[in-house]
């Protein structure tokens, strides 16, 4: 395993209950929108990938909503880009923290010299405004490559963003790992041929995932993986080691 490869949203941090609906919920009430998207319906609204074609998705049951499908695009449009910077706005407040573990792991690959990427299908703005949040201006040095939503317009599962990143890490399938919340994120890394395990996000707690090494609740705990972290204590982290057993179908 030469490179472990981050998804974003739901993987880095719980980003999608705690931020992007918030930020939403905020867009609507700044243009004037009678629309509000509560946690449940959120999470309905989660089987839609990308946040354009979740409003999109949306509008399409609401008699409110404009009639015409150009209408409807430029008013999505307008509310996704109010919705990118109200969420920086969210993210640079402290208001979403990574998941437990992440930042352990990412240390652990910087001091083992294992290389790390970005395989995101949600904007760059999105993705500065979390990471530069928690590491810093100068956050993407930890990185050999970042691929968001610019770069992979094909939406996960489309293993678009996962063939990039592997262009730009020059390295094969076989010898990098991912790690994914929710099943469009290992269906793409599947067709791209990447091995992938699964740190279940709030939003993905009990979806059926099929593809994945390991599926588990996040990687500060040890304990309640499938198939079980022989590697670590109950009270321990996932952490290299143990990453690299998984991959070796150990």
């Amino acid at each position: 395993m030469r490179a472990l490869i981050w998804d974003v949203d739901g993987t880095l941090a719980e980003t999608e209950r705690d931020g992007h609906r918030v930020a939403f919920n905020q867009a609507f009430e700044a243009e004037g929108v009678p629309w509000r998207w509560d946690a449940s319906h959120y999470g309905r609204l989660l089987s839609v990938t990308g946040g354009f074609e979740r409003l999109m998705h949306d509008m399409a049951s609401r008699i409110e909503a404009p009639l015409a499908i150009a209408e409807r695009e430029l008013l999505a449009r307008r509310l996704h880009r109010l919705k990118n910077m109200l969420y920086a706005q969210i993210v640079a407040s402290g208001g979403i923290g990574l998941r437990p573990g992440v930042r352990e792991l990412m240390d652990d690959c910087s001091a083992a010299g294992v290389r790390m990427a970005i395989a995101t299908t949600t904007s760059r703005s999105n993705v500065e405004a979390l990471l530069g949040a928690h590491f810093g201006p100068y956050w993407e040095a930890r990185f050999d490559a970042v691929l968001c939503g610019e770069d992979a317009p094909r939406k996960k599962p489309d293993p678009q963003v996962y063939a990039l990143a592997l262009e730009r890490l020059n390295l094969a399938a076989g010898e990098v790992l991912a790690i994914e919340d929710s099943s469009p994120g290992v269906q793409a890394c599947v067709r791209a041929g990447v091995p992938v395990i699964v740190t279940r996000s709030v939003y993905f707690a009990q979806a059926e995932v099929d593809g994945a090494l390991a599926i588990g609740p996040d990687l500060a705990s040890g304990g309640d993986w499938q198939p079980a972290a022989s590697l670590v204590k109950s009270a321990g982290r996932i952490d290299l080691a143990q990453l690299r057993a998984w991959a070796a179908g150990r």
